[in-house]
């Protein structure tokens, strides 16, 4: 499975990629926000030093919501850096856009996914990724990892070549439940990789052999 980390963080970004383990990056509006990233050039350059940081998919979001202003915006993103995969939201005029970046060889991402329907749908229409937002299902009382399970199920049966990636990641166990459920991608925040380094019987038994190391000497 391969680990995408869901920010527009800058340090966040560097520090993930520096253990080794980072294969990609997502962003959208709110995280770009966040960051204070406003305006069409500062945002292409925000985007574009982030593939400069890390050799991988790099997802940046539309936003607009009718075809041609998809396609039109998609187009000026993909232009930034080869790496970039354009993020189309889960609508009518989103997939038919998705459609044509595939059929002009623009990677893409469709995003918001809740459904397997939807999923089927984004796969037909040739997206590289298609995420399911999992944290956001739990919210609504529902098991979110199941979505990725039934997914999964479905294009392994179809066929189908879009890789499922596991979105809205709360938790370090939303990670290894996705794992388990055969996603190809996680993305997730800073916090929920690191969280997977955390075990206190790791800490107890680092402790106790330091403690040891030391009276050796």
């Amino acid at each position: 499975m391969k680990f995408f980390i869901d920010t527009a963080n800058l340090d966040q970004i560097r520090e993930a990629n520096e253990l080794g383990i980072l294969d990609g990056v997502t962003t959208n509006p709110t995280l770009m926000a966040k960051e204070g990233v406003k305006g069409e050039a500062a945002i292409a350059q925000h985007y574009k030093t982030i593939c400069e940081m890390v050799d991988g998919p790099i997802s940046a979001e539309v936003l607009s919501t009718t075809f041609a202003e998809i396609v039109e915006e998609g187009k000026k993103l993909a232009a930034i850096h080869p790496n970039i995969v354009v993020k189309v939201p889960m609508i009518k005029d989103g997939i038919k856009a998705i459609k044509w970046f595939t059929d002009n060889g623009i990677q893409t991402n469709c995003t918001l996914v809740f459904s397997a329907g939807q999923a089927i749908l984004a796969a037909k229409a040739g997206a590289t990724f298609v995420s399911p937002f999992i944290g956001r299902i739990d919210d609504s009382s529902w098991d979110g990892v199941q979505l990725i399970e039934q997914i999964v199920s479905v294009y392994n049966a179809q066929g189908f070549m879009t890789e499922v990636l596991a979105a809205s990641i709360r938790n370090p166990l939303h990670i290894v439940r996705c794992a388990e459920a055969g996603a190809d991608v996680c993305t997730c925040p800073l916090s929920s990789i690191l969280g997977l380094l955390k075990h206190p019987l790791t800490d107890i038994g680092l402790e106790q052999f330091l403690k040891d190391a030391k009276s050796m000497q």
